[in-house]
Order: C-alpha cells, then structure tokens, then sequence
C-alpha cells in the first residue's frame, strides 16, 4: 500500500509540473474559426468519402472529437460560416479578415486555426496571407475525408493545426496551411489531387517544414511580403473589384472574354497553356481588353513555373502584367486586392513580383 501511494504522489507530482495547463496556464491560447468542408462533413456510412454532405459537424462538435487538443492549448471556438468551399466567396474573405484581425488584435489570443474546405483553401489562405495585420500565427486546415469515415484526416489535421497555430516558431511566417503533416506557405500551396490525403503540394519551393513526433520543424521560409508587411487594407472594403480567369486551350475562342469584358470586369488573368502564351487571335482580344481599360495579368495553366515577361507576348509594348509564379487562382487575388489600390500597370506590376 505504501507503494502505491508513493507512486500516486508520483504521478500527481508529473501531472501538475510537466503539462501546462496545470502549472499557472502557460498553454498558447488559440481560437479556432470554423467555415465547414470536409473536415466537417458527414457521410452515409463510415466507409462514405466521395458523396457526403460538407458542413454538417459544428465547431463544439469538433472540438470535441478531438480531446488531446486540451493537453496543447486553451481553446475557443466560433462557427464563421458552414459552407462547402466551392461556396466561398470574397464577402466571405472579407468578413473572415475582418474577424481575425479582431481576434489577433487581443492579448488573450495567441494563434488562429481555420478550419475550411479544401477546394478553395488556398485561396482564402492566400488572400488572409495579404490581408492579416498581425505576426501570430495563423493555419487554416482540412481534410479530405468527411468526419464520419475511417481514417478521416480532419482530427490530426486539426490537432497538428492547433499546435502549430500555438508555436512560437511559427510566427512571423505568413498565413500557414497544415494537412498531411507538411506545413506549407499561403503563397505557395495549391492542392493536386482531387480525393487523396496528399493533396496539397508547393510544386516550385516545397514545403516549409512538417510536424514531427508532435513538434512543428521549419526547414525554410517564404521571402514574399505578406501580414504585417503587406500594403493592403480590407479594413473598411465592402466589396471587391471584379476579376476574371480565362482558361487558355487549343483553338481557344475569345467568346468568353468578351462577355467579361462586356459584363465590366477590372481585370482578367490568363491562365495560358506553357509560358502564358496567348494564340494569335486571344493576343488581339487581349489587347481590345486592355485598350478598354481592362487589366491583363499573364499565369500559365500549367501549375508551376515562373512566366518571363516579354517572352510569350510584347508584355511592355501590350501593357500587360505577369504573374511571376503564381497561379490563375491566386494571381486573380492578387489582382483584386491591386486594384484596390490603383490601375497603374507598372505599380501593379510591382506588387506582382513584391507577393
């Protein structure tokens, strides 16, 4: 008996000294903002990861599923939106910068994890990685099996997300995106595959680093200005200005960009076959566009690589604009969030090569 009891105190002794928690509340304090998805989506049966219902599981709910969270950090929760990510729109960044600016401005706050679906994940982390006044960390995650299969990803995701949001070490580096292990930069990510858990890849840089045995392990940073260093402010937008993509093909028609044009668009990113290229007859209509006022940003469809200015097309001579190495997807919010600011070419050029 005496044993035991030497043990118990044992026991009691490395609980209250070795976990946080119990030691004067010395966990980070991060605040989980949840917009739906996968990561929230419940299927028919447990064997169910093609036709389920996204945005079903609440915040609570996931927080729940998931109590080592606990053992990591101080948690609250907020249910932003439940959408599939396919529904977000830039309303919704807006309100969503908006509210992680408020949380990241309070001193009680160390970290943000959003949980998001994962076909536009990138984009709205892209888009906060522009627009977030802050240092601390933020991470959005998800998964890519619905909560009710075997093996869903989302709880490690969001474990992992969670004590990546609380780490020192990950401050300062941009709005972060976690899934699989691999901690990737806002900028940079962009997911590959329509349904595997490895989805999300950097194609040009790689990934910052992972999350090994628990710790979260950098092996390189992104050298684009983003947060703190950013010069856009959505404080007080309402709206965005309207930015289109055209998707480049063999025998492309210039059918729908001139319905863009028409219908008023600011801008329109090509997201050209190869180097951004343009076929003859698209150059011409590409060049009515920008005479019209429209700003035309040169990406390529190809998913990686870096697009030379005045290669593919007489960049200077056309006035377009070129979309160094980032996607159509993300150069269109680049672009948006540019024309917020001004409609010089050069400026806006600059803001390219700057993020």
């Amino acid at each position: 008996m005496r044993i035991f009891k030497i043990v118990y105190l044992m026991v009691v002794f490395l609980l209250l000294f070795s976990v946080p928690s119990f030691a004067g509340g010395k966990l980070p304090r991060v605040v989980i903002l949840a917009t739906g998805g996968t990561i929230a989506g419940a299927g028919a049966s447990t064997t169910t990861t093609v036709d389920y219902t996204p945005a079903k599981v609440g915040v609570e709910a996931l927080i729940a599923a998931v109590p080592e969270l606990a053992g990591i950090a101080r948690i609250n929760g907020e249910q932003i939106l439940r959408i599939g990510s396919q529904n977000m729109a830039p309303k919704d960044w807006l309100a969503l910068a908006g509210r992680v600016n408020q949380l990241l401005a309070r001193a009680d706050v160390d970290g943000i994890v959003i949980t998001h679906g994962t076909d536009t994940l990138e984009e709205t982390a892209y888009f906060l990685n522009l627009t977030v006044k802050s240092g601390k960390p933020v991470v959005l995650t998800g998964a890519m099996r619905p909560a009710t299969a075997i093996s869903a990803d989302g709880p490690m995701n969001l474990y992992n997300a969670v004590l990546l949001a609380g780490a020192k070490a990950a401050a300062g580096k941009g709005v972060l995106v976690l899934l699989n292990d691999q901690i990737s930069a806002a900028r940079e990510v962009t997911k590959t595959n329509t349904s595997s858990p490895d989805t999300f890849k950097t194609p040009d840089l790689g990934f910052l680093g992972y999350v090994i045995a628990g710790e979260p392990q950098f092996y390189r940073i992104s050298t684009k200005r983003h947060t703190v260093d950013s010069e856009f402010d959505v404080t007080n937008l309402s709206v965005l200005p309207e930015v289109g993509i055209f998707y480049g093909y063999a025998g492309e028609n210039r059918n729908v960009l001139d319905a863009m044009v028409a219908k008023g668009v600011s801008g329109v990113v090509n997201a050209g076959t190869g180097d951004g290229s343009m076929s003859d007859g698209m150059k011409n209509a590409y060049r009515e566009a920008r005479r019209q006022g429209v700003i035309v940003v040169r990406s390529s469809r190809t998913g990686s690589g870096f697009i030379a200015r005045t290669k593919e097309a007489k960049d200077d001579a056309y006035d377009f604009v070129v979309a160094g190495n980032l996607n159509p997807q993300k150069a269109r919010i680049l672009l948006m969030l540019a024309l917020t600011k001004t409609r010089d070419t050069k400026e806006i050029q600059r803001m390219f090569m700057t993020y």
